[in-house]
């Protein structure tokens, strides 16, 4: 615990973290513009945890934070909304069907 808490509050480069938010978020959108929504969200979950590093350590201003935060909400939107797509087109699998 204490390793950690020193790398998030003393030793995380704050650019290297901007960066990869930036690449990170890139990456979600093209995966989406391909329809593969698992890889998406999962580089989503990567720009959130890329934020709450800058976050931690004071990188970014409480106006610049608001902005991230909505662009970690926007595609994990996006991410939610595809899924529903997908599973909806494959006519809900693993959904317990009622009985008719």
């Amino acid at each position: 615990e204490k390793q950690f808490s020193s790398f998030n509050f003393e030793a995380a480069n704050k650019e290297r973290f901007l960066k990869w938010f930036e690449m990170y978020e890139g990456e979600a959108f093209d995966l989406l513009e391909k329809n593969l929504v698992l890889p998406a969200y999962d580089f989503t979950l990567k720009c959130s945890h890329a934020f709450n590093q800058l976050d931690a350590r004071g990188a970014i201003s409480v106006t610049e934070r608001t902005g991230y935060i909505g662009r970690v909400r926007k595609l994990a939107r996006l991410c939610a909304q595809e899924y529903v797509c997908q599973r909806k087109g494959m006519d809900y699998p693993l959904l317990k069907k009622s009985p008719a």
